[in-house]
C-alpha cells in the first residue's frame, strides 16, 4: 500500500475529531477525500502527511511514518495546505524551487535535474510566464497554481493536496486534472480534500468523511459510494450520469438534466 491508516482517534483544537478511521491507499490510484463542512476531511489529511499526531499509525509505502529520516520522507510524500503561505517577495521561479530541497544537498545550488523537474511543473501548471514575478505581484489563482507547481517538483510518490481547487477557473481546473492522471499513470498516489463534488467523483476512489468518521470508502463510480455521498449531504444532493461522467447537483434543482434521466448500465441516478 502506498498510505495506510488505523486511526483510533486524532485531536483538532479541543475534541476528537476523528474516530476509528482505517485507510489503505493504493500506488497509482487517485483517492479524494469528500464531505460535508466540518466533518474531518482536512483533519484526516494532516493526519496522512504527518503533520497531527493521532492514537494510532500510518504507513507510508509499508514502513510508519514516525520511522522515515525527515529527509527521506519528504522526497517519497508531499503536502499542499489550504491557503498556504509564502514569502511576497520570492520570485515564482525561486518559490517552485524549494520543492527540490529534499532532493540537494545543504546550500548546493540546483542540479539539471532540479531545474528539469522546476520547468516542467511549471510548465504543467500554465505558469512557465510567471517565472519571473514575484508571489506578491500574483492573484489568489495565479498564486495557487505556482503552490501546486512547487508540489508537482517534489516527484513525489505520495502526494496529499487539501482544497487544490480553490481560486482555480475552469480550465486551470483540467490542467490540475491532467497533472493527477499523469501523475497516476506514472504510478504516484494522489490524495485530495475536494468541496467540488464533480470533481471528486471523477476520482478513482472516494473516501467520505462524515462526522469524523470514514463512513465508506470504494470505487467513485459505484452505486453504494453514490448512496454514501448523498447520505453525508443528507440527501440535499443527487448524482446523475452525463455524458459518461457522473455529476452531483442540488437535490432542490428539480429532475436531471436530459443527457442524464436514464442511468448507466452498472451505476444508479439519484434524483427527485
Amino acid at each position: 500500500m502506498a498510505l495506510q491508516a488505523r486511526i483510533a482517534r486524532a485531536r483538532m483544537g479541543a475534541g476528537f475529531t476523528l474516530h476509528g478511521v482505517r485507510l489503505d491507499l493504493a500506488p497509482g490510484r487517485w483517492c479524494a477525500i469528500a464531505g460535508p463542512n466540518g466533518a474531518g476531511k482536512s483533519t484526516l489529511l494532516r493526519v496522512l502527511a504527518g503533520l497531527l499526531p493521532c492514537e494510532g499509525v500510518v504507513r507510508l509505502l509499508g514502513r510508519p511514518l514516525a520511522d522515515w529520516p525527515t529527509r527521506e520522507r519528504a522526497r517519497a510524500l508531499a503536502w499542499m495546505g489550504q491557503q498556504e503561505g509564502g514569502g511576497d517577495d520570492l520570485l515564482v521561479w525561486d518559490a517552485v524551487m524549494l520543492g527540490r530541497l529534499p532532493h540537494r544537498a545543504w546550500l548546493a545550488p540546483p542540479d539539471n535535474d532540479d531545474l528539469a523537474a522546476v520547468r516542467t511543473a511549471l510548465c504543467r501548471m500554465q505558469c512557465w510566464e510567471l517565472r519571473g514575478r514575484r508571489l506578491g505581484e500574483l492573484s489568489g489563482g495565479e498564486r495557487q497554481r505556482v503552490l501546486l507547481a512547487r508540489l508537482l517538483a517534489v516527484q513525489a510518490r505520495v502526494l496529499l493536496m487539501d482544497e487544490p481547487l480553490a481560486h482555480l477557473d475552469p480550465p486551470h481546473q483540467s490542467d490540475w486534472l491532467a497533472a493527477v492522471r499523469a501523475l497516476v499513470a506514472g504510478g504516484a498516489t494522489v490524495v485530495s480534500v475536494l468541496h467540488e463534488l464533480n470533481m471528486a467523483l471523477q476520482a478513482d476512489d472516494l473516501a467520505i468523511v462524515r462526522d469524523g468518521r470514514l463512513s465508506h470508502f470504494g470505487a467513485s463510480h459505484e452505486a453504494a459510494t453514490h448512496q454514501a455521498l448523498v447520505a453525508a449531504f443528507g440527501q440535499r444532493i443527487a448524482i446523475h450520469p452525463v455524458q459518461g461522467q457522473w455529476i452531483a447537483l442540488p437535490r432542490e434543482l428539480r429532475g436531471a438534466p436530459a443527457a442524464g434521466r436514464h442511468a448507466q448500465a452498472g451505476g444508479a441516478a439519484w434524483r427527485d
